[in-house]
């Protein structure tokens, strides 16, 4: 593996499957009365978060307490980033307190690339501006495997606010590396203009893709991003794009239902559909804290103990 996990395009099948090998190991570990491992011990993780995610921030750092790292979360509200430091700036602080590894959450596109050229220890993609978020889409990869068996030859779905969503990014880039076939459907108005370049087909009609799905994975529909009308109306985006019941009915009976969370009940997803004994969402979350375990194990040059 690179020292940095910056982009899901920047694993090969080889390092993708590792990752996801070592999670599923980790995760018999995790199954002990005693979960934590000393793989890590007298390393620090750094979350340095300039974005609001309890899920992400929590996740990352359940997963280093779990390899007995330490963990040092810092926050740029009340911060001196508020005070108008710069992301250099905080990074060589960071450096001269010794973090072997950055966890960054940024507003920006390309913050963690930056961040990457300034400091000695490794910087993993928490989430930056609406490029990417590759460890949610190994959670993501991971889920399906273990639900699905295998990814190579499966047909993924992914539904939603394209437009504006790290975590679709990375799962393209990461599913077509992996082998899967996957399909993106959403509205015109929520897709990049770049997506005819992407690993993935394209579609406007949710009905004529679900019977042909063994995934389904609906996107929030980000309105804090939006500054114009993407679509009428929020009642009308869900008439044509969102998980019904009757929609959920067209899927294939062995098919699952995801979402990177958190969601919009009832627009882009039905309650009893988020709530089936077929939805990954609750598992989705636990996987988080295994495959990021599993990134710094291999970033950093852990040993599992058996």
């Amino acid at each position: 593996m690179n020292r940095h996990l910056i982009s899901a395009g920047d694993l090969t099948k080889d390092d993708a499957l590792l990752i996801l090998d070592t999670a599923e190991e980790l995760a018999r570990v995790s199954e002990r009365s005693i979960k934590k491992l000393p793989t890590l011990r007298g390393r620090t993780v750094v979350n340095l978060f300039f974005e609001d995610s309890t899920r992400t921030r929590i996740s990352f750092e359940a997963a280093a307490k779990r390899l007995s790292a330490d963990v040092i979360n810092f926050s740029a509200k009340g911060s001196s980033v508020s005070k108008g430091e710069s992301l250099k700036d905080t990074a060589l602080t960071l450096e001269a307190m010794g973090a072997d590894a950055v966890v960054i959450r940024h507003g920006s596109s390309g913050a963690p690339h930056r961040l990457a050229t300034w400091v000695r220890g490794s910087v993993v993609n928490a989430g930056d501006g609406t490029h990417e978020h590759p460890t949610q889409a190994l959670l993501d990869a991971f889920s399906m495997r273990r639900r699905l068996g295998g990814l190579d030859g499966r047909r993924i779905t992914i539904v939603g606010d394209v437009l504006h969503s790290r975590v679709a990014r990375s799962n393209v880039l990461l599913l077509a590396t992996l082998g899967a076939d996957v399909t993106l459907v959403a509205p015109p108005t929520l897709l990049p203009v770049s997506v005819g370049t992407w690993p993935c087909e394209v579609s406007y009609d949710l009905d004529a893709v679900l019977p042909k799905s063994d995934a389904v994975m609906m996107l929030r529909v980000q309105k804090e991003r939006m500054n114009a009308a993407y679509f009428p109306s929020e009642r009308e985006y869900s008439r044509r794009y969102g998980l019904d019941r009757d929609r959920f009915a067209k899927m294939p009976d062995d098919a699952i239902v995801m979402h990177p969370g958190p969601m919009n009940r009832g627009m882009e997803i039905a309650a009893e559909v988020a709530d089936s004994p077929r939805s990954t969402i609750v598992e989705q979350v636990a996987n988080g804290v295994t495959i990021r375990m599993a990134v710094l194990y291999l970033l950093l040059g852990g040993e599992i103990v058996p």
